[in-house]
């Protein structure tokens, strides 16, 4: 009920429901008509939270450790996330003023932005990119530029030619994401060090969402960009999670690592508003980190036949192909000359075939032309979804 003369700040008029919300709401009204729609869509990963880690927050529970938690994150936690940068990322942060551990990697990005930016600056953001970085950089009061990105071979990338034409004075920072939703690309050594090059000539901030590190394929490995230089890790901000690689994600638990002044602003940001996670949680994420690798390497076996069978279910999908991931647990099926829009193809997949993915023009006019595909559920439920989807691209092709 409206309140006459009054309505929602302007700051809200400029937020847009995702690109997965939207959907769901669709998926909702068809399940209301009596359909049973397949998800291929989610980036949720369908593994329990291995035990251990479970076990870990079930004894702090017992422990009483239910109390309001150290706002900059709980010592070992912080303690813990040091030693994992050192030891996967050949980074070195202080814990005690280097990292602060979040709510998700949601509120990492958040209150990165926050400390970063002014009203009026721009964030240069990859194009086709994670469509739900554009509302928190309108909330910070900035602005998203695009990145157009290059596509060969199947790849999707970006280049110093492609940030260099992007790049105007009221830039402020880039935001990158490797592996990259939505397109998988796992960026290369020598791709980080045209990326640190343009960062560092043009004194920019760079905020690096690695919430998919562990999730990588055929000899493809992930490259933390702080890692490039120490050029590079002054004017970074690396933002991470436990929900992709730990199965965690309604525990909403996260970290960010950067420069001390950088953390001190975000911390500022944290205090007002989430506080950080739940004590117990924060010692479930410390057994995460501390706990034993097997559980992290089988989900990723897991991910990579689910990934081939992808592209072997989709091999014969009328005009559409696969774009094989190197990273992540989605994978982009390119629709092909004179396909209809991929707005348009989504949505008939969804009406007349049962099947939900989501659109590449969610992520940016640079995604157009293409479907995101996610395997981040197995089983029955990959199986009937691939069958439906490569069905209904048959029959569209036809």
């Amino acid at each position: 009920m409206s309140v006459a003369g009054l309505a929602p700040s302007g700051r809200i008029a400029r937020l847009e429901p995702t690109a997965v919300n939207a959907i769901l709401a669709e998926v909702r009204e068809a399940r209301a008509r009596g359909q049973n729609p397949v998800s291929l869509m989610r980036g949720e990963p369908d593994f329990p939270t291995p035990g251990h880690i479970v076990d870990a927050a079930a004894r702090a529970l017992r422990d009483g450790r239910t109390s309001y938690p150290d706002n900059r994150g709980e010592p070992a936690l912080r303690d813990a996330v040091a030693q994992k940068l050192r030891r996967e990322n050949g980074l070195q942060y202080d814990a005690g003023s280097e990292i602060l551990v979040t709510t998700g990697a949601t509120f990492g990005i958040w209150a990165a932005l926050t400390a970063i930016l002014e009203d009026g600056d721009e964030v240069l953001l990859p194009d086709p990119v994670y469509d739900a970085y554009q509302s928190p950089i309108r909330l910070a009061g900035g602005r998203a530029r695009p990145v157009r990105a290059s596509r060969a071979g199947g790849r999707f990338a970006i280049g110093r030619e492609a940030l260099e034409e992007a790049w105007t004075p009221a830039a402020k920072l880039l935001l990158l994401n490797t592996p990259w939703n939505p397109v998988g690309t796992v960026f290369t050594r020598d791709e980080l060090e045209q990326v640190a090059a343009f960062v560092e000539a043009r004194g920019l901030m760079l905020v690096s969402d690695e919430i998919y590190e562990a999730i990588t394929y055929e000899g493809h490995g992930h490259l933390s960009p702080a890692a490039i230089s120490p050029s590079l890790r002054a004017r970074a901000i690396l933002v991470n999670s436990f929900s992709k690689t730990y199965a965690m994600t309604g525990w909403r638990a996260g970290y960010c690592a950067g420069p001390k002044p950088w953390i001190d602003a975000m911390y500022l940001v944290l205090q007002q508003s989430s506080r950080g996670p739940a004590t117990f949680i924060q010692d479930a994420a410390t057994a995460a980190l501390n706990g034993p690798r097997e559980c992290v390497e089988a989900m990723r076996a897991e991910y990579e036949r689910r990934r081939a069978r992808v592209i072997d279910m989709l091999q014969d999908a009328g005009s559409a192909r696969v774009l094989p991931p190197e990273g992540g647990f989605f994978a982009m099926v390119d629709l092909g000359e004179g396909s209809p829009a991929s707005d348009q193809v989504r949505r008939r997949l969804l009406e007349e075939h049962g099947v939900v993915v989501a659109h590449g023009s969610a992520y940016g006019p640079g995604g157009e032309g293409t479907l995101r595909v996610s395997f981040a559920s197995g089983g029955e439920n990959l199986e009937r979804g691939l069958e439906r989807l490569r069905d209904g691209l048959r029959r569209m092709a036809a």
